[in-house]
């Protein structure tokens, strides 16, 4: 298929493939996906951000929540006061570290995100299920190297460091990993 021309105003005008185009469609679908997630479960971005985390990996503590989002310790508090409110997760003792607490998200939150998650993801598989396997491992080497061209444009992150007062409380976001 021949390539297209990107519909941008004034002299900012390129040209792209159209499945380039399409992936950008399907970026500005997933925020939209993931407000309407949010509207779901009656909570913010960044709320929303900590609940993908917790249900991805289960319980975290908030300062493991805090390095994956990239927030002070101070948000990550205030975001687990809000979740703690609306009932989608508790603080409970962490087995590992006495004086430590986890983040535990709330079953009834979880098959809630997952009632809304779940049939998109079944959707995406019966798409795929659609093609032959030569094609899938085509489809799923543009992927690889598309996520891969995406990292590459990310700077790399900078090492956390202690002030002398204290432990760090502005975590950075640890690198997207590398699928190898």
């Amino acid at each position: 298929m021949a390539a297209v021309e990107a519909t941008g105003r004034g002299r900012n005008s390129f040209t792209v493939h159209p499945a380039t185009s399409l992936l950008r469609d399907i970026l500005d679908l997933t925020t939209e996906f993931e407000r309407h997630l949010g509207r779901e479960l009656t909570v913010n971005p960044t709320d929303l951000a900590a609940m993908e985390e917790l249900i991805r990996d289960g319980a975290l503590s908030p300062t493991d929540l805090s390095r994956r989002l990239g927030l002070t310790t101070a948000a990550v508090t205030t975001a687990v006061d809000r979740l703690t409110a609306v009932g989608h997760v508790t603080r409970e003792p962490n087995p590992a570290d006495r004086r430590g607490v986890l983040v535990v998200p709330s079953p009834d939150s979880v098959r809630k995100a997952m009632g809304t998650l779940m049939p998109m993801i079944v959707g995406m598989d019966r798409v795929l299920s659609e093609f032959d396997e030569d094609q899938k491992e085509t489809i799923t080497a543009y992927l690889e190297r598309v996520a891969e061209v995406y990292r590459d444009q990310l700077p790399e992150p900078a090492v956390e460091q202690a002030p002398a007062s204290g432990p760090a409380t502005t975590p950075v976001r640890p690198a997207v990993p590398r699928r190898d």
